[in-house]
């Protein structure tokens, strides 16, 4: 009987299980994988080249820069978001690092250290914030500071330096990217691999709303080109650094991209998305854990119910019966 009782608690946690699986799962991934994000929202991207960038993706992750700049001496500030998308199909271990960069925070409160006009606009050094709020005070490292852990240089055909892609800064050499990146305020494809024989640099995401602002910080006057006039060039700007902090208030991932609306309305009601195939596609990881589990139940409880003597027929038996209890006649 303890025995039995022991197996019934067996399959009861069992049966129990099944029904955890799907939020275990759901468990693993960070809360702002959920959000969807609707790319019709977005009304301020860079100016389109014909490659794949400029398409967004379902399931890409979507972060935002919050940032606040002066875009002329002494001007009144600004605050403005940048909504960048990262390819993370296509660049796995870059957008990772990315990931887990602004989830630790360690963009909140920097700056801007180099503003190069019709160029790149550089940040992403955690040593750059300004000393007690007196900017242009910082840390001796900035510029040159980092979390201490690298990554390999990460190419891929799909992706380029056309208008507004964030690309990974570096030293000279090729897998020292660490935690600095860099927005393109325009086209730069000379720094795409097949155009030097340094490597290159990569790009592994681009701007999908708020390029205006990437513009005016660009503009901003800097150490290189204190006017800040667009019709000014200086042929040896390098290290622009500028007069008044371009901050970065924050860094947050906010979503994925949902072009489809998966995310934000559930699966489509459509034939390509109905039907007992797809419902199969959709639970394939319940499934195949829930059927091992019943599978699991179904050869216990038969073994269970196997070690249960059948019912004493009398009509079978050649043998005397022995009674617990005898009837006695009252006459007797």
């Amino acid at each position: 009987m303890k025995g039995r009782l022991a197996t019934l608690l067996v399959l009861n946690l069992l049966l129990m299980s099944c029904g955890t699986v799907g939020t275990a799962v759901a468990d693993e991934q960070p809360s702002w994988r959920s959000v969807g994000i609707d790319p019709s929202l977005w009304t301020d991207g860079p100016v389109e080249e014909d490659t794949p960038m400029k398409e967004t993706y379902q399931g890409n992750a979507i972060f935002e820069i919050k940032v606040s700049y002066a875009p002329t001496l002494f001007a009144t500030r600004v605050s403005g978001t940048i909504t960048l998308e990262l390819f993370e199909q296509w660049a796995p271990i870059t957008t990772a690092n990315m990931i887990k960069n602004v989830e630790s925070g360690i963009y909140d409160g920097i700056f801007f250290h180099r503003v190069i006009d019709d160029f790149v606009t550089q940040a992403g050094d955690p040593t750059c914030k300004s000393l007690l709020g007196a900017y242009p005070a910082t840390s001796f490292e900035c510029g040159s500071g980092g979390t201490g852990t690298t990554i390999p240089l990460e190419h891929n055909d799909n992706l380029s330096h056309v208008d507004g892609a964030i690309g990974m800064a570096r030293s000279q050499e090729e897998d020292s990217a660490d935690s600095q990146w860099y927005i393109a305020e325009t086209e730069a494809h000379n720094l795409d691999p097949e155009n030097r024989d340094d490597g290159g640099y990569a790009t592994f995401g681009i701007v999908r709303d708020g390029m205006t602002h990437i513009r005016a910080i660009a503009t901003v006057p800097t150490t290189d080109d204190p006017t800040g006039d667009e019709d000014i060039q200086n042929p040896a700007s390098s290290a622009g650094r500028p007069l008044e902090e371009v901050e970065i208030l924050s860094v947050q991932m906010v979503g994925a991209s949902d072009p489809d609306g998966t995310l934000r309305f559930g699966p489509l009601d459509s034939d390509e998305k109905t039907g007992f195939f797809a419902w199969i596609e959709d639970a394939y990881a319940v499934l195949f854990t829930g059927t091992f589990l019943i599978g699991m139940v179904v050869v216990l409880a038969g073994w269970m119910f196997a070690r249960i003597d059948p019912p004493l027929r009398l009509e079978e038996q050649n043998k005397q019966v022995s009674l617990d209890a005898v009837l006695l006649d009252d006459g007797a």
